[in-house]
């Protein structure tokens, strides 16, 4: 099957276990094909029912719970699905470190995407059907306007393919430095990535935000060249190094009508002219500070100090230049 076709199929099973295991009561085959936008491009009722069969056979060979019940227990109609998330779960279950690995990458990825796209759509299909939401069975919907670490994606791979890597990395107010590094995790620590590895210039293990790597990241030598220690909890070393930051000042220039978030943290809103005032406020972590500006786009502008300001344009630059090679 084409790589293509297999994610094509793939995103549709995984938007049908959403939408099953969204909703309390079982949903007839209609509105599962009005709520998993993939069954809505089918064109005939015919080859909607046998890629709906096939589908079904497919989730339960995987063990999915798929049960098939009634819709009215008082009347003899057709049938509806659902996937009880009490067999859904797993049972208590232990992992090896590579394993974990790719499990927390994975995780976080569908934090950082916020069951983007079709999985969303299929969603809020259900909420404006009025399907009864079960809302102990997943993650809560929360758009947002994210800035994705242009190192995240060569660094999962790297992690997993056990693979040596270069990249420059700057530290707060230094010039970049090249490093060279054997990751062994990458994780979400407060709202930050970070890799966890060992420096192979320092001889030791070292821990690294993505937000600080400038440039790309190059993999080196053969994959499976190097062993994750067993003990190895990403968290746990990354909340080992991490230092805050005594609160430092910061002047931005933010678009009338916009930035209501800084406005309200800020110690002093001035005007600058009738299309923009100036906020006073402190923060203390640049990067992260970084990633809540770039969010607002044109609207906000940082006046001082130069380091964050570098930090905000950077962010910019690299959305700017993955959106020219999307297109």
């Amino acid at each position: 099957m084409p790589a293509a076709s297999t994610a094509a199929k793939t995103e549709r099973l995984l938007n049908l276990v959403i939408c099953l295991l969204y909703t309390r009561q079982p949903l007839t085959k209609a509105r599962i094909r009005d709520a998993v936008p993939q069954y809505g491009e089918v064109a005939s009722d015919e080859a909607f029912d046998r890629m709906f069969e096939r589908d079904k056979d497919e989730l339960r060979d995987l063990g999915i719970p798929l049960r098939t019940e009634a819709v009215d227990p008082l009347f003899d109609g057709e049938p509806g699905y659902r996937i009880d998330r009490r067999e859904y779960a797993l049972p208590e279950i232990h992992f090896e470190a590579d394993e974990l690995a790719v499990l927390g990458l994975a995780s976080r990825t569908w934090q950082q995407a916020s069951l983007a796209g079709p999985a969303t759509t299929a969603l809020r299909k259900l909420e404006a059907a009025e399907v009864e939401r079960d809302s102990d069975s997943l993650v809560g919907l929360e758009p947002r306007v994210r800035t994705v670490e242009p190192a995240f994606t060569p660094l999962k791979d790297a992690v997993v393919a056990r693979r040596a890597v270069t990249f420059d990395y700057r530290k707060a107010g230094a010039e970049p430095e090249r490093r060279r590094v054997q990751p062994w995790g990458v994780a979400n620590w407060h709202g930050r990535w970070y890799l966890t590895g060992h420096d192979l210039d320092r001889g030791a293990p070292r821990v690294f935000r993505l937000g600080r790597i400038s440039g790309p990241v190059t993999a080196q030598g053969k994959p499976a060249a190097y062993d994750v220690p067993a003990d190895h909890d990403p968290t746990t070393m990354i909340a080992g190094t991490e230092v805050e930051r005594e609160p430092q000042p910061a002047i931005l220039q933010v678009r009338t009508g916009s930035g209501h978030t800084l406005r309200r943290r800020a110690r002093t809103v001035g005007e600058v002219d009738d299309q923009w005032s100036q906020l006073d406020l402190d923060y203390t972590d640049t990067e992260m500070f970084a990633d809540e500006i770039a969010g607002f786009g044109p609207a906000v502008r940082v006046v001082q100090p130069a380091e964050l300001r570098e930090a905000v344009i950077r962010r910019l630059r690299n959305a700017l230049q993955r959106n020219e090679e999307g297109e």
